[in-house]
């Protein structure tokens, strides 16, 4: 899958998860597998309800792919073409098998 290549060039760079219940997760990428289940190193969880006092610190962490509603990444890391262009591409397969039917 194409996200999971862009995300294995991102390992070693600090990424923050986004998950479905608010929470937010910081740390460095150290593995990603092809059902988008990530391993953080370093991790600093966050939530939108608790004062910055509150927040938690962590050795590390793995997160569930299906549990992930974002990953925000470092733009200065992604060539954002590349990703353009693989979307553009992905977008003209599925209108063609649309059509086809």
């Amino acid at each position: 899958m194409f996200f999971t290549a862009i995300l294995r060039t991102l390992i070693g760079e600090d990424i923050t998860v986004e998950l479905k219940n608010d929470l937010s997760i910081r740390g460095r990428l150290e593995a990603v597998d092809q059902y988008l289940n990530v391993r953080l190193a370093q991790v600093q969880v966050h939530t939108a309800a608790a004062p910055p006092v509150l927040q938690l610190l962590h050795g590390s962490c793995t997160v569930r792919g299906s549990c992930i509603r974002y990953i925000h990444l470092p733009v200065e890391k992604v060539d954002t073409e590349l990703l353009q262009e693989a979307t553009r591409r992905v977008a003209a397969a599925t209108k063609e098998t649309q059509t086809m039917k």
